[in-house]
């Protein structure tokens, strides 16, 4: 009867086991919110020039946004100007910049540099700190974002 009871708790032991490693293995493969990059209002942080190492550093993150929606489009800030467009995560990472106003913002503003680097964008993601980068192709611009907060509804 001994016998029977450490085979009984042997095999209470192994389903336990395996109950374990399908609940892990679910949770592994469902979405989680912290891989998506829609819905946040994105700040542009800096520019790392991979060549150079030069790096800029956006003084006011708050005036350069970008927010990707779920369908597929975006929009945001460029200093004192609003830009929308499009995005696709197909093949890497691209931006199509649509309409865009286009008043002057200043000498020191950034937003022209802004724009172009958004245009020239071929991967990107989550920067796995709570942050988003986004490259030019090569690595040769790479761009940080801060998660400024959830988009407006």
């Amino acid at each position: 009867m001994v016998e029977g009871k450490a085979v009984n708790k042997k095999f209470q032991l192994v389903m336990s086991l395996a109950m374990l490693g399908i609940i892990l293995l679910l949770a592994a493969c469902s979405p989680t919110q912290d891989d998506s990059i829609q819905d946040i209002v994105w700040q542009w942080e800096s520019v790392t020039n991979k060549t150079t190492g030069e790096v800029t550093t956006v003084t006011n993150p708050e005036n350069y946004s970008i927010t990707f929606n779920a369908d597929g489009t975006l929009e945001g800030k460029a200093d004192c100007n609003n830009f929308n467009g499009t995005y696709s995560q197909e093949n890497g990472f691209s931006i199509k910049l649509g309409a865009s106003t286009m008043a002057y913002c200043g000498d020191t503003s950034l937003d022209q540099q802004y724009l172009t680097l958004l245009s020239s964008i071929a991967a990107g993601g989550p920067d796995g700190s709570g942050g988003l980068a986004l490259e030019t192709a090569g690595g040769e611009q790479r761009m940080e974002f801060k998660d400024g907060g959830p988009a407006p509804k």
